[in-house]
């Protein structure tokens, strides 16, 4: 009879918490966000705002991921906002199997009562959803941030605006829209509609302004608006902010900010502006400036308090931008002013773009040179850079870029024609991609600034340059023989006609000069021919190195009459045909340079056939780089290049064939297997991850000789050696790292020569979580359930847990995991009843320590024979 007793009180006891928690009233906005961690690998943050007058508390939420998988989320903070909200933040890892697009969905029975555009608003669950495209060629990508919490009041008759301050940190494209509120399983709720207004009520889709123009009618209602998210002009992801707005009757009247205005700055630019903001009803007012740019590390805007009184508040705007900041979208910044008005508090909100763009770089000259055009430019002063791009068109352009014009735009006729990495970088050479540019035209640049993310740089100034034509049209720049000390090069050109048009009567000579490397600049003479009727049009240069490098010649044209000595027109220019070569596994990769006035239409590839002693032709190609395939390991193998090409005009020299010098190498195994693709699964119970990996080449996989394993426990460390697998047919891997079970894992492969390939795309775990407290024991000297003890792991550092009675007095508190409490307060055993804890758990996570916090209520029992018994 006791044991009967004793159940029927406690089930009473639990009744009204019961209830409670099944019909919770607490919910009042929410949103999902995420974060990638690699190609299929997300972090998810659900935030939610609750009513702190509620009993209702989530610890944790479901989470359906859309790939038919459900988690659970435990909460990791709590912060306290006006308007009793509460600002929950609960965070998961989640892999998903393989690219698609996924619809996230949380929900959590109730919404509160009363919600007049909710029909039986109390029974409908709260539903909050996020679109995830899983696309690895996308690119990396994470959802928009919302900085502003949605707590805001309104006023009945007076425009409400709220707007979400979405910071997007890949800076992809925002849009907004207006959507209808969800209930379980992300469905539309029946018999949804919007707010009542006096005139409309919209989402402004350019700064996400959610804009009720006015409240008709006063209450509790809820709204939800799409944050989209934009790359390439195609859409990528949708956040959805659900979230109430209480309307209330008040003789206080919202504050009137000063107005703003956009801002187009370049980096080392300030903006430096006063805001303020007035109360009609001389109210004190807190103004605060929310947007992704506080954040920044080394360059942060500020927001500083200057004045504060009642009816006026100001605070000064600041910000310089760095060049980390430059990016193609404008950032958003929100203002706020807030009175605090005894009836009701009401606001005020406005925002304003600010658009950082790079400085133009210097163009400084473009220079002819043969076929090409080298431009340079002054150093740019900064190594955030990735390189340049430059432009070109023919002719002069009328573009005159405006103070927002990032890039060129190329509806002025301009082409992208080259790009080059470095940020330290002051010089390209314009061969129209190998090709050479042609005579004749006059050739317009502008180059640009490119920044890791992209974004382009505002324009250079514009230069203009055209090629000239050498007198002497040299035919042949032509290796003979290749050695390092007695090689030669055989030279010839055109010879010159049409000097009657010009007062040149001879005697004449040719001046030869030579520079080092095919682009070469630093040019000494190497020969003089003096001649009275130019048909000497021939040499060899001799003694020279032509086995490590190639050579550029410049032939000129002179007047050698005593005191009329002058040169005739421009030099011209051509360099010999340069071959490099680098062994690989059973190959041989080739690779041409020259820099010619006409245009190789062929290049024939020949390599040396040892029974015969004599060069062979093996293929022919129009491309400066080849590969001859299909070789052996640990033979030598000699090649030779022979380029055919001519002049396009009519008058100059066609069918020009040109040597390269030769070239040995013996292929060998120095290329590493490919890279696998690796997923990793937690068995949260006994302490130990499974590392999967696959590698779908089989020509690849016919290379694999072993495997390496990588690990490290959190995002700061670096990935560490676990173990070797000599076996290429084990594709898993059993890997117990302790207590602690989540960390970042990483595969490599290696060949039987030892060459380990670039390691996998990390992915990282963290989805188990070992910390529960129990929410009844009996402290009744049975030894059974006589103290309350935590589960909990090696994961949990440290916890700071609180037990308070009915009346809030602290009864026990203890910083060891485990809590162990024998039920005594001041020496005796407390009272039986209900009992209220709060609980900061410390975690050793992949981030390193971090804080979750747990509140709930524990139940002691201290009648002797007391039982807990679980009836299904």
């Amino acid at each position: 009879m006791k044991k009967i007793l004793i159940k029927v009180l406690f089930g009473l006891l639990l009744l009204p918490f019961l209830v409670t928690d099944l019909f919770a009233t607490h919910n009042r906005a929410g949103e999902i966000t995420y974060v990638q961690l690699s190609d299929l690998t997300y972090e998810i943050t659900i935030t939610t705002f609750t009513y702190t007058l509620s009993f209702a508390d989530r610890k944790s939420l479901d989470v359906e991921w859309g790939d038919n998988s459900t988690s659970t989320a435990p909460r990791i903070s709590e912060t306290l906002l006006p308007n009793y909200y509460k600002k929950n933040i609960y965070k998961i890892i989640h892999t998903y199997p393989g690219p698609g697009l996924y619809k996230i969905v949380v929900q959590d029975p109730n919404r509160n009562a009363g919600v007049k555009n909710i029909p039986n608003s109390v029974n409908v669950v709260f539903s909050i959803s996020t679109i995830l495209t899983v696309n690895p060629s996308m690119g990396m990508n994470s959802t928009p941030i919302l900085l502003n919490p949605p707590y805001d009041k309104a006023a009945y008759g007076y425009v409400f605006i709220h707007n979400p301050a979405a910071y997007d940190p890949d800076g992809d494209s925002l849009s907004y829209k207006l959507t209808v509120c969800t209930r379980d399983d992300g469905r539309v709720i029946e018999n949804y509609t919007l707010p009542p207004a006096t005139h409309s009520i919209r989402v402004d889709s350019i700064s996400g302004d959610l804009i009720w123009d006015t409240p008709a009618d006063t209450g509790v209602f809820n709204v939800a608006m799409e944050i989209q998210e934009w790359r390439n002009g195609k859409k990528i992801g949708i956040v959805v902010r659900d979230m109430q707005i209480e309307v209330y009757s008040t003789n206080n009247k919202p504050p009137v900010n000063s107005p703003l205005r956009d801002y187009c700055v370049e980096v080392g630019d300030t903006i430096d502006f006063i805001f303020s903001a007035t109360d009609e009803n001389n109210d004190p007012m807190t103004l605060k400036s929310t947007s992704g740019i506080f954040t920044f590390k080394n360059c942060p805007a500020s927001f500083t308090k200057i004045d504060s009184v009642n009816g006026f508040a100001s605070s000064r705007f600041r910000w310089i931008p760095c060049h980390q900041t430059v990016r193609s979208q404008p950032y958003d910044v929100i203002f706020k002013s807030d009175d605090h008005n005894s009836d009701v508090k009401l606001s005020d909100i406005d925002n304003m773009k600010i658009k950082v763009l790079g400085p133009s770089p210097d163009l400084l000259n473009a220079v002819p040179e043969g076929k090409q055009i080298k431009l340079s430019w002054s150093a740019y002063g900064t190594n955030v850079i990735s390189g340049f791009s430059i432009y070109r068109r023919e002719g002069a352009s009328t573009f005159n870029p405006d103070s927002c014009t990032s890039g060129v735009p190329l509806s002025y006729g301009f082409a992208k024609v080259g790009y080059i990495t470095g940020s330290t970088t002051t010089s390209f050479s314009d061969s129209d991609n190998g090709q050479g540019l042609q005579y004749g035209n006059e050739y317009t640049y502008r180059i640009v600034a490119v920044y890791p993310n992209g974004t382009e740089s505002k324009a250079s100034n514009e230069i203009t340059s055209s090629l000239v034509s050498g007198v002497p049209v040299i035919r042949n720049v032509s290796v003979r023989t290749t050695d390092q000390v007695t090689g030669s090069i055989y030279i010839s050109w055109k010879k010159p006609d049409k000097l009657d048009t010009i007062p040149a009567t001879g005697p004449y000579g040719y001046m030869i000069f030579r520079a080092s490397g095919t682009g070469g600049t630093a040019y000494s003479q190497v020969k003089s021919i003096l001649t009275s009727d130019l048909n000497d049009t021939t040499m060899v240069d001799t003694l020279i190195n032509t086995q490590t490098t190639g050579y550029v010649y410049r032939v000129e044209l002179w007047n050698n009459a005593p005191g009329n000595r002058f040169l005739i027109g421009d030099p011209a220019y051509a360099s010999s045909l340069y071959l490099t070569a680098s062994p690989g596994d059973r190959k041989a990769r080739l690779s041409l340079a020259r820099n010619v006035p006409w245009i190789n239409t062929r290049y024939d590839i020949f390599r040396l056939n040892e029974s015969t002693m004599s060069y062979d032709s093996i293929a022919s190609t129009n491309q400066l780089i080849f590969t001859d395939q299909i070789l052996e390991n640990g033979k030598e193998y000699c090649y030779m290049v022979r380029s055919f090409g001519g002049y396009l005009a009519e008058d100059l020299p066609k069918s020009l064939y040109n040597s390269s010098e030769k070239i040995c190498l013996t292929p060998e195994d120095n290329e590493p297997p490919c890279q696998p693709e690796i997923n990793v699964t937690s068995q949260c119970d006994s302490l130990y991850n499974t590392v999967r990996w696959s590698i779908n080449d089989p020509l690849c996989l016919s290379d694999v000789s072993g495997y390496r394993i990588y690990y490290k426990r959190t995002t700061e460390e670096n990935l560490g050696l676990v173990t070797e697998i000599n076996d290429p047919n084990i594709f898993s891997y059993l890997h117990f790292p302790g207590d602690v079970i989540s960390g970042c894992y990483a595969v490599s492969t290696f060949d039987f020569k030892g060459n380990e390939s670039e390691k996998s795309v990390m992915v990282c775990i963290d989805s188990c979580n070992f910390y529960e407290i129990p929410n009844v024991f009996t402290p009744n000297g049975d030894d059974i359930n006589d103290r309350l003890v935590a589960k909990t792991s090696g994961l949990v550092e440290k916890i700071d847990f609180k037990l308070f009675n009915r009346t809030g007095l602290l009864i026990f508190s203890t910083d060891k995991p485990k809590i162990e409490w024998d039920g005594t307060y001041k020496g005796k055993i407390v009272s039986p009843g209900v009992y209220f804890y709060q609980c900061d758990v410390f975690e050793k996570r992949i981030s390193g320590t971090e804080l979750f916090h747990l509140s709930g209520f524990v139940h002691v029992i201290t009648e002797i024979d007391a039982k807990i018994e679980v009836t299904k």
